[in-house]
Formats: C-alpha cells, sequence, structure tokens
C-alpha cells in the first residue's frame, strides 16, 4: 500500500463534512487546476457507493472515481473498495485542535507508484486548503 497524510487545522467534525460532502469534493477533488471534479455522488453508509466525475477542465478527457464504503466510523475511519478492487483506507486522528488525515492506497498498475503518490498528494493538499477555510 501507498500513503500520503496531511495535517489539517480544523476541527474533526468539520474535516469529515468536507471530506465526505459531495457538495465539498467537487471543490478540492483534483491534483491540478488543469483538472476538475464536477459531480459528486456520495451515500455515505456500509454497502453505499461513491461517484466522483474527475475531468480535464478543457475537456480533453475525464472518468468516473467510483468506490464501494466497506467501513463508515464517523470522524474516525472511512475504507472503500474502489471499482479495480483496489483498497484505500482513511484515518483521521485529532491532536491539539488539528486532524491529521492518513490515506493508505493499492497502487494501480499503469503509472508508477511515485507518480501516484504525488498524485494523491496533491489532491490531499488541495483538501487541506480548502477545508481550512471553511
Amino acid at each position: 500500500m501507498l500513503k500520503v497524510a496531511a495535517i489539517i487545522h480544523q476541527s474533526k467534525d468539520k474535516v469529515w463534512d468536507s471530506f465526505t460532502n459531495a457538495d465539498h469534493i467537487t471543490k478540492w477533488n483534483f491534483a491540478h487546476p488543469s483538472w476538475c471534479c464536477p459531480k459528486s455522488s456520495v451515500d455515505l453508509r456500509v454497502g453505499g457507493e461513491m461517484n466522483n466525475r474527475m475531468e480535464a477542465v478543457d475537456g480533453s478527457m475525464g472518468f468516473d472515481l467510483k468506490a464501494k464504503f466497506d467501513v463508515v466510523n464517523p470522524c474516525v475511519q472511512l475504507d472503500y473498495t474502489l471499482e479495480d478492487g483496489r483498497k484505500v483506507t482513511c484515518s483521521f486522528e485529532e491532536e491539539n485542535g488539528s486532524v491529521t488525515l492518513t490515506q493508505c492506497f493499492d497502487p494501480e498498475k499503469e503509472n508508477p507508484e511515485e507518480m501516484q503518490t504525488q498524485g494523491w498528494q496533491a489532491i490531499l493538499n488541495n483538501f487541506k486548503n480548502y477545508t481550512e477555510q471553511l
């Protein structure tokens, strides 16, 4: 598994809401300003599904990132399985008014692991920057 993390200077409730609420996800879920997340749907329950549409801003390419939730423990842990069978674990640890969000994920086979880690970290950094402004 690969791992990325960020310390978010915000309450645990706001971090959780920003991470799991489709209205927020569309505002931070991209690795680079040339991409966007125009649509998101989240059925936040074990067995529920998530679908985030990822697109190049110029419309030249895009894909749906789909997953099914395996563990939903509000403000503590969120685990899901991506459509291709890869697992993702997200943990939320509060300390001194901040939250460390750690994501561990199975790599895909098409891109180098370093590139994948950089991309996931860039998205998490966007999440941090967005959430700290709430």
